[in-house]
């Protein structure tokens, strides 16, 4: 992508700066939610499935640093970006463009200590298409949401970890994806506000683990029952983990 066609965007309170489309699908707050819930230490390796520009595996390994990163991509100048945003942060980080459905030989014969997905949202022939190709291909599921699944436990070490953020109306459908692969599932509802339903549910699942089921409290986001103004009104510990690269609290598994 030509340079007058991205924005350059800081996460992290300034830790991360990516380079991403001025239009298109461009990465907000959930790639760091996504990242503050990985339980990802130092020398591990993670695999980012469809990393787009980068975000999620940038804002991890600000969090935790030594670690070796690989992601992949299919939309070429999406893996491009995320190859410069890699190099700008200093970061160990591999992005193979290829689709979920066809990975290399080479990348088939890996394995990892933990995968994250930031999956599209729609299931496929769902709403309005996006005039955006970049957004639409972002968004909306062409690869199913199973193999999204599929490919996470294939490339996970036994007792890898598996951590992805979607739609809590499709939190049905991830579990029953996960099968009986996963154990120790955890699933954190993202709360908005105050008084409303959760809109995104981040899950965290163990390969091969036996340890039950834990659904856990509400993660508010915003202060107050509405937005009062221009101002950022995130929580405190929303703040956290936004601007100053605190984890996500999954009690009992960290």
């Amino acid at each position: 992508m030509t340079e007058d066609a991205t924005t350059l965007d800081a996460f992290l309170g300034g830790r991360v700066t990516l380079r991403q489309p001025r239009h298109g699908y461009r990465a907000a707050t959930d790639p760091v939610f996504l990242a503050a819930a990985c339980p990802a230490k130092a020398g591990q390796t993670v695999l980012e499935l469809g990393c787009g520009a980068g975000a999620a595996s940038l804002c991890l390994a600000a969090r935790v640093p030594g670690l070796e990163l690989f992601g992949v991509e299919r939309q070429p100048d999406y893996a491009a970006l995320a190859r410069e945003n890699a190099a700008r942060a200093g970061a160990a980080m591999t992005v193979i463009t290829a689709d979920l459905g066809a990975l290399s030989h080479d990348l088939r014969q890996m394995s990892f200590d933990h995968v994250l997905a930031n999956p599209p949202f729609f299931p496929a022939g769902s709403g309005s298409q996006a005039q955006d190709p970049g957004r639409e291909a972002a968004n909306r599921e062409d690869t199913p949401l199973s193999i999204w699944i599929d490919t996470a436990r294939a490339r996970l070490k036994p007792g890898g970890w598996l951590t992805l953020i979607h739609l809590a109306e499709r939190l049905p459908d991830c579990l029953a994806a996960m099968g009986a692969g996963f154990g120790a599932v955890a699933v954190l509802p993202l709360q908005p506000r105050i008084g409303r339903a959760a809109t995104r549910v981040v899950i965290r699942a163990r390969k091969s683990a036996r340890a039950p089921f834990a659904l856990l409290a509400p993660f508010l986001i915003h202060e107050g029952a509405d937005h009062a103004g221009d101002a950022p009104d995130f929580t405190d510990q929303a703040q956290a983990v936004l601007r100053a690269a605190a984890p996500l609290p999954f009690a009992g598994q960290d």
